[in-house]
């Protein structure tokens, strides 16, 4: 196989396959970074997978689950929209990877939707078939959704109450929700309107921003300041502590992957997540014309940020790890700046998501992340709790 290596200690394969299989949206939310942001090249890609490239993807995750030995991958499916399709392609895509798969290695299967789609026959039909569903929201009110509208300026969240009522009744279809912030907004509000929806995970994202692009409560701060301050100077790492404080203190609830990856960074254990830590990253894209991609969020830095000039129908994904921009972000600490790795907490932080790194003007990715400052004052709150609840035991 091309781009295979013999060496299996040396490598980690992936694990996790993001397949986009509708390049459009029905929503307009006002922050999103796919299409109001820098990179345009979701116009020019067929707005559904067709069935080759399905095919095709299928057979490419297999080759690289025989030659790594894997004994299970995780399959998620994107958009845009991933539910703009309806349930039949999903089933059929699943089938697809399913169906090549080596004997020995088994798919979990994932969509990530805006929840305006869902019905119970859809949920009844996915769910059947194994997969989970995420929701992606910004609250649990119509007024903390207000950024999330359609085309045509409606808001959405009377769609997406009903889907996460219609949720509550298939619990084991229920992956949880996903969380932009918003420091505008009240964080007790957020969390305690989340936590009402009863979700069994909550994540909460930074916005996707970066030196050249940062978020608007972070514009001009300096990356060698001092990243601890008076206040207002850390606003999304203070929004945090706040979250993190209701959910430290407020008895059973649901998991905050945040929160959770932090904790099990503390006390030795690798990360999961790519918002911190710094165990390699174990996704890839595959977009709508078979183009192999790095994340999404590297689409917030600039056009063709993400692009590996690789594809399905050309390359394994063996080749894909040796890419020089997978690669970057698989070196742990030596692929971070001087900053972070001279650091107290790059074992923690590991230099926060590799996207808010991004600075046009120095270094390109070589850079401490914009929300630095936030990632020290969350890190040392949740450390300074987790010290005081084990010195009380």
């Amino acid at each position: 196989m091309a781009g295979e290596t013999t060496d299996r200690t040396a490598v980690v394969p992936f694990r996790q396959f993001v397949l986009k299989v509708h390049s459009r949206c029905n929503l307009a939310c006002t922050y999103c970074y796919i299409y109001a942001g820098p990179d345009h090249s979701w116009r020019t890609r067929p707005q559904t997978v067709p069935p080759a490239t399905v095919r095709q993807t299928a057979l490419r995750i297999a080759e690289h689950a025989r030659a790594h030995r894997l004994r299970e991958v995780r399959i998620d499916l994107h958009g845009g929209e991933p539910l703009l399709t309806g349930p039949g392609p999903l089933l059929a895509q699943a089938a697809a990877v399913r169906a090549a798969l080596p004997p020995g290695c088994t798919a979990d299967f994932g969509v990530q939707t805006n929840g305006t789609l869902l019905t119970q026959s859809m949920i009844d039909t996915l769910g059947a078939a194994g997969f989970r569903l995420g929701l992606s929201l910004d609250g649990g009110t119509p007024g903390l959704n207000r950024r999330r509208l359609d085309h045509a300026g409606r808001p959405s969240w009377p769609a997406v109450s009903r889907a996460v009522d219609l949720l509550h009744e298939r619990p084991d279809t229920f992956a949880g929700i996903l969380c932009t912030i918003d420091v505008t907004a009240d964080p007790t509000e957020v969390y305690r309107s989340l936590r009402a929806l009863d979700p069994p995970m909550l994540d909460f994202l930074l916005p996707h921003a970066n030196w050249s692009s940062p978020p608007p409560a972070t514009a001009g701060r300096n990356p060698r300041s001092a990243p601890l301050g008076p206040a207002g100077r850390t606003p999304y790492g203070d929004w945090l502590c706040t979250v993190f404080d209701l959910w430290w203190d407020g008895g059973p609830g649901p998991r905050v992957r945040v929160f959770t990856e932090i904790l099990g960074l503390l006390l030795g254990r690798p990360s999961s997540s790519e918002a911190v830590g710094l165990s390699p990253v174990v996704a890839l894209v595959v977009d709508t014309d078979g183009a192999i991609e790095q994340v999404d969020s590297l689409k917030s830095a600039y056009e063709g940020a993400a692009a590996t000039g690789l594809d399905v129908f050309h390359h394994s994904f063996d080749e894909a790890l040796a890419h020089p921009g997978m690669a970057a972000r698989r070196r742990g600490r030596d692929a971070l700046a001087a900053q972070c790795r001279n650091c107290a907490l790059v074992e923690v932080c590991g230099g926060g998501n590799y996207a808010h790194r991004y600075r046009a003007d120095s270094g390109g990715f070589t850079n401490p992340s914009v929300y630095c400052a936030d990632l020290e004052r969350l890190i040392r709150h949740i450390a300074a709790r987790l010290d005081a609840t084990i010195s009380l035991n």
